[in-house]
């Protein structure tokens, strides 16, 4: 049987079913199609569970190394590994029924199966064992199918010994050592929660910095406060060969010149994603595809073939919810005809939720060098801020990067707790085109984190007053 849609989406991630839900709103018959639950990577073994579990680490961490400094005292204190990651899973499974029941709400349709294209306007629907179960028609196809974790021949993933952040979050048992290559926001997160989890932990990242992406004074100042917690960490190290043995395995790294092996329970392997584009008929019809994700035209995410358009993980970096979500509502307003403004691709916040949090906007001091920027830079330390005194939280600092010709925010980064909240009011002066007297004029609540802000800003023109 063959139903007919003006939309239908292919996945059900942050992209796919924000874009639905967006959809149903402005009147489109839609459908939505994904074989498993919807919430994509980032609801069901992402954002959401891996926060979860974050959450589990700061409140063990705290009360294991902290409590006497609040005068609480503690005893018998353990981890019951196995309820923490039910924990999570339950919290996964709750928030991707909520999504189930925004999209029937919205009338939208919901097909449970993998979509292949078979024309432009054509999807074939199968279920597990490959059987058609549907046909489906629509004027419009958005391609929304995420990514999966990047595999390399040196790191030959097994999902026992050698895992992915799948498995390293649904885990039997706690290993008592783990060896995480890569260090970026995924590979960073997982270092964190095992550590405080008890666990002996080692990250290896090739480039010179963990968090290679960030500003380098907000990486180095995590790297030292890592450290402290005790985990080891290799930089500008190379993985010649990770082993699987029965119960460990063997990695081989390359630093400074010299081979090192290293022994684990377990490796993460955390270095990166690629779109997932094979199976879906993309090729077939022509799409056309660049390092492993589809090319789209940025303001209508509408791929060389007309009618097929494409959002989220499969279109490239930036790897983020947040830009899938924006990506989808910007999709299906450009299709309704509607004037949207587009994503501004260098507004998009990053943030990474170990402890201390690091969360950025904009360009990093080096880049704006590079850019040609004459720089006005403000720092803060939460060592100054009676909030982050007062919350016993006083690792970190805000940085904030202005043209120092307008004043104008370039690029902002914090290091500290609850910098992923915080990070938000600067995107906002950034989307708005915000100078530093923008921030210090707007007065801030007392005793707030936030106020850290508005210190830094004033920093950066000999203004501050708690500095």
């Amino acid at each position: 049987m063959t139903k007919k849609y003006d939309i239908a989406i292919l996945g059900g991630g942050p992209g796919g079913y924000v874009a639905a839900i967006r959809a149903g709103q402005l009147g489109f018959k839609t459908v939505i199609i994904d074989k498993d639950n919807l919430g994509g990577i980032c609801l069901n073994w992402g954002c959401i569970p891996t926060k979860s579990l974050l959450k589990n680490a700061e409140i063990y961490d705290t009360m294991k190394n902290h409590a006497k400094d609040f005068g609480i005292k503690v005893e018998g204190l353990s981890i019951d590994f196995n309820q923490v990651i039910k924990r999570s899973r339950d919290i996964s499974g709750r928030i991707t029924k909520n999504v189930e029941m925004l999209i029937k709400k919205n009338n939208i349709d919901r097909v449970r199966g993998f979509g292949k294209l078979l024309d432009k306007n054509k999807i074939s629907v199968t279920d597990n064992n490959g059987k058609e179960i549907e046909t489906i028609e629509a004027d419009k196809i958005i391609i929304a199918t995420g990514a999966s974790p990047r595999i390399l021949p040196n790191i030959p993933v097994d999902r026992k010994n050698i895992i992915t952040s799948t498995e390293a979050m649904s885990l039997e048992s706690q290993p008592k050592e783990l060896i995480v290559i890569g260090a970026g926001a995924i590979g960073i997160e997982f270092a964190y929660f095992y550590n405080a989890l008890g666990t002996k932990v080692t990250v290896i990242e090739m480039l010179e910095n963990i968090l290679p992406i960030e500003d380098k004074e907000v990486s180095e100042t995590l790297e030292k406060i890592f450290k402290k917690k005790g985990i080891t960490i290799h930089t500008s190290t190379k993985v010649e060969s990770v082993v699987s043995k029965d119960d460990h395995v063997i990695v081989t790294i390359e630093s400074k010149g010299k081979k090192i092996e290293l022994k684990a329970d377990k490796a993460l392997s955390a270095i990166g994603v690629a779109g997932n584009i094979t199976g879906f008929g993309l090729e077939e019809l022509g799409v056309e595809i660049f390092k492993n994700h589809i090319n789209v035209n940025k303001e209508t995410y509408e791929t060389n073939v007309p009618g097929i358009y494409a959002i989220g993980d499969v279109i490239g970096p930036p790897w983020l919810a947040h830009v899938a979500s924006a990506e989808g509502t910007r999709c299906i307003e450009k299709i309704k005809g509607l004037h949207t403004t587009p994503v501004d691709y260098d507004s998009i916040p990053g943030c990474t939720y170990c402890q201390p949090q690091v969360a950025s906007i904009g360009m990093t001091e080096a880049k704006a060098k590079e850019a040609g920027y004459e720089l006005k830079i403000g720092k803060f330390p939460f060592m100054a801020s009676g909030k982050a005194f007062a919350a016993g939280d006083r690792d970190g600092f805000v940085k904030l990067i202005f043209d120092a010709k307008y004043g104008e925010l370039l690029g902002a980064h914090i290091i500290g707790s609850e910098a992923t909240e915080l990070i938000a009011e600067l995107g906002i002066v950034k989307s708005l085109e915000g100078t530093y007297e923008s921030i210090v004029g707007t007065v801030h609540a007392h005793p707030t984190l936030s106020e850290s802000i508005m210190e830094a800003a004033a920093q950066a023109y000999g203004e501050a007053i708690h500095i």
